[in-house]
């Protein structure tokens, strides 16, 4: 009889190849179906004018900035209205007015020295404001009527826009101060005294929420979907939000708020610490794993969230426990095309998305790591469209996709790039 061990021995290798694979091949069309490349949905706003008698921040070292920035200040143009009701973007479903989107784009417009166009936003907002309970997800523009698409209200509005309109009370008043005008005196315009409901409803709102562990009620947060845990997307917000209504109140001797909201402050930080320290994941670890003394412990589950720079600077004051979770996170969430995805629990597609890319670069900035927030401001820039718009997404293939120009991306850009020119203001 014939043996043919050693032809199968031979083919037996080259067979298990072709099998992998077809069963790769499989696999990456299956993901393709059911994970689709994102595309672009418009390529940005045509017709637009760049901004009137503004200089863009200047670094000859750092890229094309100035280029970038007068783009992203021309967009911001477009997205806002003439009363203050600036859209998170400019077709369909993004053309609406999200109190997120909108603080950062008052604080954006405030880091250069635009706060004529930051009070447009922000009155807007004080229009708009509920009288009590949670800012709705998004509002009509120019009515101002929440929006009833079935979004749950969101808690994290109240922390944006007390940290948005303390950050450009602050900003005025620095540069009141660089331009020789005495500190006490706020210079014309900074209308604290107009917004103060506005930020004592959030105030107030923000420490009704606290429970018995005194963390707030889950809350849907940027994800922009029902939560059945609170998550870090909730709580950075209105840690940075109590921070800087803390700020407001003491501005204008509001000795009962400053009192109550600094209690709920000190809660609410010692709890956020012992829920999700030491990595801040997005929900509450299932366990943090001690190894052995002298070995910093490890938190088991709760997945990275890209939030986690809400903790530290500009939005509240560095520390080493953050700054180490801040690093680990953008390593975890960095994805094969450059970008950052918004969290582990995020859908595994490879595709980046901006604003959370932005949010590291901003981080950066403002910790000191000029490096990391150059590269990333480069990877945003080399990504625009072919209108130079920033785009929400960047697709596997590096190609833009999403709607564009994207208002947070937008401002978040703009900051960053602030924030290599001159320090921001912490809360």
């Amino acid at each position: 009889m014939r043996d043919d061990s050693a032809r199968r021995v031979r083919w037996f290798p080259s067979a298990v190849i072709v099998l992998l694979l077809a069963v790769l091949a499989t696999g990456t069309a299956v993901n393709l179906h059911l994970n689709p490349q994102p595309q672009l949905v418009a390529e940005g706003i045509t017709g637009r004018s760049g901004p009137a008698g503004i200089e863009p921040p200047v670094d000859s070292a750092d890229l094309a900035r100035p280029e970038l920035i007068r783009d992203a200040l021309a967009d911001l143009d477009a997205l806002t209205l003439p009363d203050g009701a600036t859209l998170a973007g400019w077709d369909g479903p993004w053309r609406y007015v999200w109190p997120r989107d909108a603080s950062f784009v008052a604080a954006a417009r405030c880091s250069v020295g635009q706060y004529a166009e930051a009070d447009k936003v922000l009155g807007f907002l004080n229009r708009t404001r509920p009288s009590s309970g949670r800012w709705g997800a998004r509002y009509s523009a120019p009515e101002g009527k929440e929006v009833a698409d079935g979004r749950e209200p969101q808690l994290d509005g109240s922390g944006w826009v007390l940290w948005a309109t303390w950050f450009c009370a602050e900003t005025k008043l620095r540069t009141a101060g660089r331009s020789g005008v005495e500190a006490a005196t706020p210079p014309a315009g900074q209308p604290l005294a107009e917004y103060w409901a506005m930020v004592k409803e959030s105030g107030d709102q923000i420490v009704a929420e606290l429970g018995d562990d005194d963390l707030p009620a889950a809350s849907p947060d940027y994800w922009e979907r029902p939560e059945s845990d609170v998550t870090l997307g909730t709580i950075a917000p209105l840690i940075t939000g109590l921070r800087s209504g803390l700020k407001i109140a003491a501005a204008l001797d509001r000795s009962t708020e400053v009192a109550t909201w600094q209690h709920a402050l000190d809660r609410l930080s010692r709890a956020t610490d012992e829920t999700f320290g030491p990595d801040y994941p997005r929900t509450p670890a299932e366990a943090v794993s001690f190894v052995e003394p002298g070995i910093e412990p490890i938190g088991i589950g709760g997945a990275a969230d890209a939030i986690v720079t809400v903790l530290g600077p500009p939005f509240a004051p560095a520390r080493d426990v953050v700054t180490a979770a801040i690093e680990s996170t953008f390593e975890a969430l960095t994805q094969p095309n450059g970008g950052v995805t918004p969290g582990e629990q995020w859908r595994t597609d490879g595709v980046s998305w901006t604003p959370q890319t932005a949010l590291f670069a901003l981080s950066a900035a403002a910790r000191g790591d000029r490096s990391t927030a150059q590269e990333l401001l480069a990877w945003l820039n080399s990504h625009r469209t072919a209108t130079g718009s920033l785009p929400e997404k960047v697709n596997r293939d590096l190609k833009p996709a999403g709607e564009a120009p994207l208002a947070w991306t937008t401002a978040l850009v703009v900051l960053t790039a602030s924030a290599l020119d001159h320090p921001l203001p912490v809360p």
